[in-house]
């Protein structure tokens, strides 16, 4: 199956490339990809996702599968949340959405925190064609750890693996993490649908 991925960033679309190359799904290129600017304002990820995958499905008239994705921490009520790449405003780099997290967790002893992800898959009428969700749970580190991964990998703590997500290889990251996991359940979803894809 032909796809566009409906993101720009770059880390984001090598870590989706990176497994949906082993699903056997062909991504069109971004540079062959019309990109189209997507005003996340969504209460939801699944809202965020479907609203990017339609775009982007319409501008190109291919199949177009969106990710949205972030980190909710329970001792803030949930936040980033959608927000996450938002945190610290607009624009604003990994280091700053650290750098405000961290500030906000300063002498709060529970530090259990999910990432969650939501896969929307539409076709160019707009149509959803499947969607999966998938989440990893973990804690909040005082202090980064980890030079790989992006957004808050590095102070991710995942249990499972004993260190954080910036601190994994690609392929640990990708066995144990949300965006993984939801792929993975979309694949299963997409083979039922398409046999053939």
């Amino acid at each position: 199956m032909k796809l566009v991925i409906a993101s720009g960033n770059a880390k984001k679309r090598s870590e989706i490339e990176r497994i949906t190359c082993r699903l056997g799904i062909d991504i069109v290129p971004l540079e062959q990809t019309i990109f189209v600017e997507v005003v996340e304002d969504g209460r939801t990820f699944s809202e965020n996702a479907a609203k990017k995958a339609r775009a982007f499905a319409k501008a190109n008239n291919c199949a177009a599968l969106a990710d949205d994705s972030g980190l909710c921490v329970e001792a803030l009520g949930g936040a980033p949340g959608v927000m996450s790449a938002r945190y610290a405003g607009d624009g604003a780099s990994d280091e700053a959405n650290i750098l405000k997290l961290l500030e906000a967790m300063k002498g709060i002893r529970q530090r259990r925190a999910c990432f969650y992800c939501h896969m929307f898959l539409a076709l160019p009428n707009g149509e959803p064609l499947t969607e999966a969700s998938g989440k990893v749970c973990g804690e909040i580190l005082e202090t980064p750890k980890g030079r790989d991964g992006f957004g808050y990998d590095p102070v991710f703590y995942c249990p499972e693996l004993g260190k954080t997500f910036a601190e994994a290889t690609p392929e640990e990251k990708d066995r144990l993490s949300h965006r993984g996991k939801a792929l993975r359940a979309l694949s299963v979803k997409l083979a039922r649908l398409v046999p053939h894809s």
